[in-house]
């Protein structure tokens, strides 16, 4: 008869010991023998006719460690399943000679195994934390720049003989080079489209009266004002944070001179935007404008909300974890194993997310949060629109549901979906236990903010 017993071998780590005695696996194992007899194809032999002896030898072994090893399994679920254990990933064998199995010598074994057991813990009171709500007003400035953006974005494109303003647009072919403009040799080229005024105001005056096929040689340094540069570096393919990057040089050539005629501000273009909104004037379309400018920002404070009760969870959530188990878990798998080295490197940030998944998981559980077929079909639906541009669509066009009937049917789209909204469902559940400070912030002190977290953060 198997057993099964349990000792403490550190915190949260538990070593289970299985005994199994012939009779365990032997009834099994002859019955395993049996089913291959009848099923074997071996040459010179009827099928079913083969000897019981030959299968013993030639398929025994395999057979034999197969049966035992099934045993050991099942009496291990068994066990974590009438105890009610709940750990970490599936049970590590310690120490296990399989060397010791032999099917000509039954006997009985004994197995060793180790397991993480999953802690207790209580997550802290969200209504006591400092959470900040950030709120940036909109200022005519931020609208102004906007309606600006868009009358270029659809207005229309003119050739032009030479460059006469800042608001020319250059179509460039950059080209490293050295000081003097000559190309070095295997370095980049890359072509571009640029407007006059985005390059450093000392340098500008450089294209004026400047036609197609005339060039320049510029360091990217002195081209170019930080904002830019990184923009243009990026383009390029260069790292900004290597040494040197910005002390390169180009030749930038002009293969085209054009010229952007903004759009009028007039109820065509408002429609155009806008279809049925009932956008009729430009008092309407700066307050459409405004409204969308202030739901993004809106949509970024949420975030930023979001961001403060994951660090308010994850730095004041006290857990303690099974560490010499983990680790040998991390160390296991994938293809090859870890070095110890790697281990260590990697478990900090291994230990952080395991955190975030037993206090998301605890939330879950405890507050009954999940994400329905119908949400998932919903969220589908709107990334489709949101793919499309959102241009004309409606719920009830056949081709939108095969969509997303297809999408249902694909098993890792479902689950990422699922744990997208069930995510969000998470933070809008937290938002309700939350008693956040208003804070008014314009809109660059935000994002320097959100830059300087994330920058901290990596």
């Amino acid at each position: 008869m198997a057993t099964v017993t349990k000792e403490n071998i550190g915190l949260l780590h538990e070593k289970l010991t299985v005994k199994l005695e012939k009779t365990d696996y032997l009834p099994s194992f002859e019955k395993a023998l049996k089913e291959y007899s009848k099923k074997a194809n071996i040459p010179g032999f009827r099928k079913g006719m083969v000897p019981s002896g030959l299968i013993k030898k030639m398929y025994g072994p395999s057979l034999f460690t197969d049966e035992i090893l099934k045993s050991v399994d099942r009496e291990l679920i068994g066990y974590l399943q009438n105890d009610k254990l709940d750990i970490f990933a599936q049970p590590l064998p310690l120490e296990s000679d399989f060397r010791q199995l032999d099917v000509n010598n039954p006997a009985d074994y004994t197995f060793h195994f180790e397991i993480g057991m999953k802690p207790e813990f209580q997550l802290p009171d969200l209504a006591k934390a400092k959470i900040t709500r950030y709120v940036v007003t909109v200022t005519d400035e931020m609208v102004d720049n906007e309606i600006t953006r868009l009358q270029n974005r659809y207005g229309n494109m003119k050739d032009e003989e030479t460059v006469i303003s800042e608001e020319n647009v250059l179509n460039v072919n950059f080209t490293e080079a050295d000081a003097d403009g000559n190309e070095v040799e295997g370095g980049i080229k890359k072509d571009n489209s640029i407007l006059v005024k985005y390059f450093a105001e000392g340098f500008r005056k450089n294209w004026m009266g400047k036609k197609t096929g005339d060039t320049a040689t510029a360091q990217l340094r002195t081209a170019f004002d930080e904002k830019e540069r990184e923009w243009i570096i990026g383009d390029l393919g260069l790292n900004k944070e290597d040494a040197g990057t910005a002390d390169k040089y180009f030749k930038i050539e002009i293969t085209k001179v054009g010229l952007m005629e903004k759009r009028e501000l007039n109820e065509e273009f408002f429609n155009q935007l806008y279809p049925n909104q009932e956008v009729k004037t430009e008092a309407d379309f700066r307050n459409k404008i405004k409204e969308e400018i202030q739901a993004y920002w809106n949509g970024q404070a949420t975030n930023q909300i979001h961001d403060q009760v994951f660090h308010q969870l994850v730095d004041h959530t006290k857990i303690e974890f099974p560490e010499g188990f983990l680790k040998k878990w991390v160390k296991t798998q994938g293809e090859n194993p870890k070095t110890d080295e790697e281990v260590e490197n990697e478990f900090p940030k291994f230990l952080s997310q395991l955190k975030w998944t037993l206090i998301s998981d605890k939330i879950v559980q405890e507050n009954a949060i999940e994400a329905t077929p119908e949400e998932i079909r919903n969220f589908a639906k709107q990334q489709l629109f949101s793919y499309m541009g959102g241009a004309n669509l409606s719920d009830d066009q056949p081709w939108v549901n095969d969509y997303v009937e297809k999408m249902m049917k694909d098993r890792k789209y479902v689950e990422d979906a699922y744990n997208r909204i069930q995510t969000q469902k998470i933070f809008e559940w937290a938002a309700t236990k939350l008693n956040p400070t208003d804070k008014d912030i314009t809109a660059d002190e935000f994002t320097k903010m959100v830059e300087t977290h994330q920058h901290h953060h990596h």
